[in-house]
């Protein structure tokens, strides 16, 4: 068992979890104990606690009291393991560059956590899951969300003024039936597409507003006569732009004169590689004119289509009385399962992991990205989200390179909205993306 690079309780660990995954270690079945499993293997009793405690953490093995530990996930994970049936390849059409681009790896979703929840959702709930729930969301959801927020990005709302949606395209359909088709909206420019896309479909003049080193400009909006801006402080996309305190500011005082509103996008706030969490301007408004909105579509999986946004007093009162007959989009099941997987501390590990696993791809791909430039100066990289942006000239190897490793490129002059005049000198600029990646061929090419 001794090997060179793990230590003794990881092999242990990865020798169990393989037996339970092939179903040689049955479901059900009953461990040894540590003190008899620690005689077996001649190794310390400590060092088979810390494998049982990290399998025990991963939702594999469950602990009885005064009986011991047994296996509980190894019938439904070898299902996920059994070997693909090869499909004929088939052309796939052309996809326009968008934050799609910055989904996870599967491989970090927690199966074993997630099923065991579902089960008990099942067992617990029994019929009552098949039953509507409020229409902003299944109470327990909004409960265990409004608690993450307070913890960790220092937001304070009521639960019920959270609302859950299949989405952040069905809350950005959702506001603009709330505010307002006749007013003005912005959106940053180069930007996430989808919203003003949106917000056009719906009949509203959208209007693209360029940045500058600090993001959008207020300025800006008050000349244009804009009423709502959507806009992302903490991370922009695909720029990685942090809005200072100062540009907030200026903005919440925009918002307040005009009596208009903010959309706050604040969908990678989890990955930030230096400092604390950059805090949210919902949080700091006191005017009431800051709708937050965030997704776990990014940080949990892309299929689990749950998001949500939270308005101020006001807002809420109004999507009461003119959208409350609205029924949540998001079945009762999937809301109960994230609920548990947010209150019982399982989220919070799952972005740790997470943002380790990201942290050793970023030096990776930036390691990679700096071994191949001209200059110091190519590479845009704030310490935060899963991309950054860099200048790559015509012959170099980095795009072959990179597709290799699973790291995607998107043009910079994609970003920006149909029929704008882009810069000249973003001709060579490229959005690095990095969230689907494969590490270990990132490091085989970066030789470690």
């Amino acid at each position: 068992m001794r090997g060179k690079k793990k230590s003794l309780y990881e092999q242990l660990y990865d020798e169990i979890k393989q037996d339970i995954l092939s179903g040689r270690i049955a479901d059900g079945a009953k461990l040894p104990s540590k003190r008899a499993q620690a005689e077996r293997l001649g190794i310390s009793v400590v060092t088979v606690e810390n494998a049982y405690s990290q399998l025990l953490a991963e939702g594999y093995i469950a602990a009885r009291e005064r009986s011991g530990y047994y296996v509980c996930a190894g019938e439904v994970l070898q299902q996920d393991h059994l070997p693909e049936q090869e499909e004929t390849p088939q052309e796939q059409p052309h996809v326009e560059a968008d934050r799609r681009d910055s989904a996870t790896s599967n491989s970090l979703f927690p199966f074993s956590v997630w099923t065991r929840l579902m089960r008990s959702v099942i067992l617990e709930k029994g019929s009552n899951i098949l039953a509507p729930v409020p229409p902003g969301g299944a109470p327990e959801l909004q409960r265990a969300i409004s608690a993450h927020l307070k913890s960790f990005r220092g937001i304070s709302v009521p639960p019920h003024r959270i609302i859950v949606g299949a989405g952040t395209e069905y809350l950005n359909n959702l506001l603009v039936q709330l505010l307002g088709k006749n007013l003005t909206y912005a959106t940053e420019n180069p930007g996430y597409h989808k919203p003003s896309q949106i917000y056009r479909l719906n009949g509203a003049l959208c209007l693209p507003i360029f940045l500058d080193e600090q993001g959008i400009c207020a300025e800006q909006l008050y000349y244009s006569n804009v009423d709502v801006a959507h806009i992302s402080p903490a991370h922009h996309f695909p720029t990685g732009i942090v809005m200072p305190i100062s540009r907030r500011l200026e903005l919440m005082k925009w918002a307040s004169r005009r009596n208009g509103y903010i959309i706050e996008d604040d969908y990678d706030s989890e990955f930030r590689w230096s400092g604390k969490p950059v805090p949210t301007m919902f949080g700091l408004d006191n005017s009431g004119r800051v709708i937050y909105m965030n997704t776990f579509s990014m940080t949990i999986a892309p299929s689990v289509r749950i998001s949500y946004m939270c308005l101020p007093a006001g807002l809420y009162d109004l999507w009461r009385k003119r959208l409350g007959f609205c029924s949540c989009p998001v079945p009762a099941f999937e809301q109960y399962t994230l609920a548990r997987f947010i209150s019982g501390g399982h989220f919070e590990r799952h972005i740790s992991r997470m943002r380790k696993y990201y942290r050793r791809v970023r030096e990776l791909t930036l390691g990679l990205a700096q071994h191949y430039s001209s200059c110091s100066s190519a590479i845009t990289e704030e310490n935060a989200g899963l991309h950054f942006l860099m200048k790559i000239p015509d012959g170099s190897p980095l795009p072959e390179l990179f597709a290799d490793c699973g790291v995607k490129l998107s043009p910079l002059s994609e970003f920006f909205d149909e029929g704008s005049d882009i810069p000249g000198d973003i001709s060579d600029s490229f959005v690095v993306n990095y969230a689907s990646a494969d590490a270990q061929r990132l490091a085989e090419i970066c030789g470690e």
